[in-house]
């Protein structure tokens, strides 16, 4: 159903305090207070929690502080985070020794929690113990750092603690910026802990015990979030507090719904709007647009090579030549992207970088040679798959897919499925050929590797097992030379280009549609807001 104007923001209006009935109290109310339109819910207060939405991550980076933090850096209109800095956040500073094995964090003196109460050694301790102990989606993460285990964090003095690794591992540090390393006032959630639950998981599911930079004022599951601005916190990058007193980030489910609002200043940020809108938005200029692509994140298309025939390698290079790259690009985001087609290398990438542009394109008789050298001059049938909640940009994809690869004798049924069914299908390797879009939170090309391209887990989606990525990538890791680490994530490109376990599409913008007075918005490496970073001119 569709919200009015009215309807869509009346339980938010409601919350700005006594002032809202005119005059100067509201006017510096209103000039405070941020309103966000999200079209997915905040699901959970404690970001590790399994099913966590990216919303949720949003407002636990705004509510908990980490030791660390990404830098940020600008980009056209705004920011984009700056995954090779890192700044002190709740820390005082840090410093990785020089063999790489371990990595020496102090704490901010005088550093408080919400509730007053000192951010301790022993608070850091247990908050990191947590991110690697905890039945939760932290320590798989944390383990792409090479922290798998509480002994490693060990508390050196009143304002010290050292994080020891068995080798020089390039991702430890970064880890400890991410989303999941949360630090946690754990004297209040111990109070709430339990013989079966260590780490008061079911209880900060629903409440918070943090000290960042915003308090939580009002949670409603579904329908908002409402937070207040912690007046003591000292950790920003200037040492300032932010600017917004006031948050309120509200779930209005239709995305047209959402550019309205912010298109009629009821709203002030939306980063989840169609391509359509956001092309709407700009033709009328009344609205500020910010695009950046993806550029930890990529689109593709991927193929089961545990299933014929897309075990033979000759068969994926087959449909990456009869890919119709240009009218998918146009039709299914509006060629609002940076694509990952039509590289001109050939030998061996210029970049090390990945994702990058890779040296395919649309060239049937090219299909045509290597489907008959596969014994499949006659083509063959499979199942395209979608998500049906990615239909604005699957539904057409599938459909140009299926036209372009018929001219070569593939006849493909497509297949639309539930974000649940699509997610287990993926998940036990049940789908032939279909279509996700992935995002890695440290865009290094030797992560890339290792989460998308080895091993027996879910994101690795061709089920790929190539012997030389594999040893590679994991040496790659832990790789100090520079000019080392560059060939060997030059080698890692050029065996994914030639061998196509997954066939990249593009890197998609993240369009944040803002009112015009809005400053300093970042794109963020989980892709979500980080509301310190904003204000109103």
């Amino acid at each position: 159903m569709m919200l009015t104007r009215r309807q869509g923001l009346v339980g938010a209006a409601g919350l700005v305090g006594a002032g809202a009935a005119g005059g100067p109290a509201w006017s510096q109310s209103r000039a405070e207070t941020l309103r966000q339109v999200t079209g997915n819910l905040h699901n959970t207060l404690d970001p590790t929690m399994p099913g966590s939405t990216r919303e949720s991550f949003g407002i636990s980076m705004n509510v908990y502080d980490r030791l660390l933090s990404f830098g940020r850096k600008e980009n056209g209109k705004g920011f984009i985070f700056d995954p090779n800095t890192l700044r002190p956040e709740l820390a005082k500073g840090y410093e990785i020794s020089g063999d790489g094995l371990t990595v020496t964090i102090t704490l901010k003196p005088d550093a408080t929690w919400h509730d007053g109460s000192p951010v301790t050694m022993d608070d850091i301790k247990w908050s990191l113990d947590r991110s690697v102990a905890a039945k939760s989606l932290a320590p798989p993460q944390m383990l792409t750092g090479s922290m798998t285990k509480p002994e490693q964090f060990e508390v050196m003095g009143p304002d010290t603690i050292r994080v020891r690794l068995d080798k020089p591992d390039r991702l430890a540090a970064p880890n400890i910026a991410t989303v999941y390393a949360i630090m946690i006032n754990s004297k209040l959630a111990k109070k709430y802990a339990t013989a079966e639950d260590p780490w008061a998981q079911a209880w900060l599911k629903d409440n918070s015990a943090a000290g960042g930079a915003y308090m939580v004022e009002q949670w409603k599951p579904g329908e908002q979030v409402v937070l207040r601005r912690n007046e003591a916190w000292k950790n920003g990058a200037d040492g300032k507090l932010p600017f917004f007193r006031r948050i309120i980030a509200q779930t209005v489910p239709d995305a047209s719904t959402r550019a309205n609002l912010v298109e009629r200043g009821d709203a002030d940020l939306a980063i989840d709007l169609q391509a359509s809108d956001v092309i709407a938005l700009e033709q009328r200029a009344r609205t500020l647009v910010i695009s950046t692509p993806q550029f930890n994140a990529f689109t593709f298309v991927g193929f089961n090579l545990k299933m014929k025939p897309f075990d033979d390698v000759r068969v994926r290079q087959a449909i990456a030549a009869a890919m119709p790259y240009e009218d998918l690009f146009k039709a299914c985001i509006f060629g609002r992207g940076a694509p990952c087609f039509g590289g001109t290398w050939t030998e061996s990438p210029t970049s090390a970088v990945f994702p990058q542009a890779m040296p395919f394109r649309t060239d049937l008789e090219r299909a045509r040679k290597l489907l008959a050298e596969a014994g499949l001059a006659q083509g063959f049938e499979t199942t395209f798959s979608f998500n049906v909640g990615s239909a604005q940009v699957s539904e057409p994809m599938a459909a140009l897919i299926k036209e372009g690869l018929g001219k070569v004798g593939i006849k493909v049924d497509i297949q639309k499925l539930t974000d649940a069914a699509m997610s287990t299908a993926v998940t036990e390797k049940k789908l032939p050929f279909f279509t996700e879009q992935s995002i890695a939170w440290l865009p290094s090309t030797d992560y890339f590797f290792r989460n998308f391209f080895t091993g027996d887990q879910r994101w690795n989606y061709s089920g790929w097992d190539n012997a030389e990525v594999v040893a590679v990538a994991n040496k790659a890791r832990f790789e100090r030379d520079p000019k080392a680490y560059e060939v060997a994530a030059k080698r890692l490109i050029t065996i994914e280009a030639e061998q196509v376990p997954l066939l990249l599409l593009w890197q998609a913008n993240q369009d944040a549609a803002m009112v015009p007075a809005l400053k300093g918005y970042t794109y963020q490496f989980h892709r979500q807001v980080d509301y310190r970073d904003l204000s109103r001119a």
